[in-house]
């Protein structure tokens, strides 16, 4: 196994230009579940939409900026002039999974067939543009109650997508032992071999190299560029 460093996922992301009904120009609103992101900004600049119990919060990102948010963090990127990040995300393939969840009004989140469908990958930029469009339709009633000082609409999206991803969490757990728990144990075994003095560790060091997998995709947030990196 020689994955990237503590089994994360890597991929560039350029933010949505397009316009959304409060005409703000950005991506499409969503949390995480079990992982934690991080963006590493660089070059352009825009900010970052959060949404957590404490309240609303809108980061500015510029180049050498590095923000990160944990699971329950509803997120929407904004694009101002030409933002472009690297994202390092925790667990490799478990967003992809599932693990991410749209901020769709109610009705969708109730519905797993409706969510699938709204939450398919686009095939165009229409497509795109109305799944980030449904999720804004889902996101603005919970940020304005945020501002206003009420987290309940924010605690029933978290309970809404922990009932939308339950029934898929047995299939992950395959993936994050095979990933980040197994990156994890390897640096356990490398450290009694050291405390040891065994070096036969050593000798399976060696260089990989990965190019984009995918270029130009849809990504939640923007058109992503995406890294396959096999564990």
């Amino acid at each position: 196994m020689f994955p990237l460093p503590g089994g994360i996922g890597l991929s560039h992301l350029c933010a949505y230009e397009w316009e959304a009904a409060d005409g703000v120009c950005g991506g499409s609103p969503h949390l995480h579940l079990a992982c934690t992101e991080a963006y590493v900004v660089t070059g352009g600049r825009g900010a970052v939409q959060t949404l957590d119990v404490g309240g609303y919060r809108e980061t500015e990102l510029e180049s050498g900026v590095v923000v990160w948010f944990a699971p329950g963090t509803v997120h929407r990127m904004v694009q101002r002039d030409d933002l472009r990040i690297t994202v390092l995300m925790q667990n490799s393939g478990l967003p992809e999974a599932g693990d991410a969840v749209f901020t769709f009004p109610p009705p969708v989140l109730a519905d797993p067939d409706a969510y699938a469908e709204a939450a398919a990958m686009p095939a165009d930029d229409d497509a795109a543009r109305r799944r980030r469009d449904l999720a804004i339709e889902g996101y603005l009633p919970i940020r304005d109650a945020l501002v206003a000082g009420d987290p309940g609409p924010l605690r029933d999206f978290h309970r809404a997508a922990v009932a939308l991803v339950a029934p898929k969490v047995e299939t992950w757990l395959p993936r994050w032992r095979a990933g980040a728990l197994a990156a994890a144990e390897l640096t356990g075994e490398h450290l009694r071999a050291l405390a040891n003095g065994d070096a036969s560790h050593l000798e399976h060091s060696g260089v990989r190299i990965a190019g984009p997998s995918e270029e130009d995709g849809y990504g939640m947030c923007g058109r992503r560029t995406e890294y396959r990196i096999d564990m």
